[in-house]
């Protein structure tokens, strides 16, 4: 069964330091268990922190970055290289200073990729990615060692959103169209893929995030608060910054 964690830092500089180091620890744990790790990054104003806080830890080369895969929880469907891509923000940040394995890099596809405008050909295709490199015996995703997720100010994760038909989709990606925040057509994993990882970190910083977290952890409908039905196999971990904290409910106020 899932432990759950919530952990308060008092500014997102801490949050996104503190994050960092948490991922370097847990990225170089999985490459001494199982000789590689597996990352999902996310996107966002905090995400960009965490990376830009690893590039520039001591502890940064602790992992050996040629044996880590990282792969994308949610992608805008946009040209590649925009710079409203989870890919370009994180190729930015960290991606483009660490000496990492090409084949082992799995961005979303780009809307001038081989599928065109076609986002549901583009979901299918990164959801096929993601079958050849399969777990054994799990013919679907391969073995996520931590997904890494933001959270909105309406509780979304990744690119599902309230209310949407994606909270509903069984299917390991999808492609969302109608999306609530710009641009309107985006591809996700979904909560089923995303809950088979064996830790989930939702990050969020900000009073703005504040509602969307107390709803979640005060377990709200997965279809109304998105963050609220994700959880890792082993781990669901909350970092928060004090804004983000401000309505916990009463069982985690001695945390703020």
């Amino acid at each position: 069964m899932t432990q759950s964690k919530v952990v308060v830092h008092t500014e997102p500089r801490l949050l996104a330091e503190s994050a960092a180091a948490r991922l370097i620890v847990r990225l170089t744990d999985a490459q001494a268990e199982r000789g590689e790790a597996t990352v999902v990054l996310t996107g966002g104003r905090i995400a960009a922190q965490i990376y830009q806080a690893i590039r520039d830890s001591p502890a940064r080369d602790a992992v050996d970055w040629s044996r880590v895969n990282l792969w994308w929880g949610d992608e805008r469907f946009l040209p590649a290289g925009d710079p409203e891509r989870n890919e370009t923000q994180a190729r930015a940040a960290l991606l483009d200073g660490l000496k990492l394995d090409p084949a082992r890099v799995h961005p979303m596809p780009a809307s001038d990729g081989p599928d065109g405008d076609d986002a549901e050909a583009a979901a299918a295709r990164y959801a096929t990615e993601l079958a050849d490199s399969s777990r054994p015996g799990h013919a679907e995703l391969p073995h996520f060692d931590v997904v890494l997720l933001g959270v909105g100010e309406d509780g979304h994760v990744a690119s599902v959103f309230p209310e949407h038909p994606v909270t509903l989709e069984t299917r390991p990606v999808s492609a969302v169209r109608g999306s609530p925040k710009p641009p309107p057509v985006r591809t996700t994993l979904t909560l089923p893929a995303i809950n088979t990882a064996d830790e989930v970190w939702l990050i969020a910083s900000g009073a703005g995030k504040a509602s969307a977290v107390g709803l979640a952890l005060a377990s709200a409908g997965p279809r109304q608060i998105p963050a609220a039905g994700v959880h890792g196999r082993d781990l669901t971990l909350w970092l928060l910054d004090s804004a983000a904290a401000h309505e916990l409910p009463p069982r985690f106020r001695s945390l703020v």
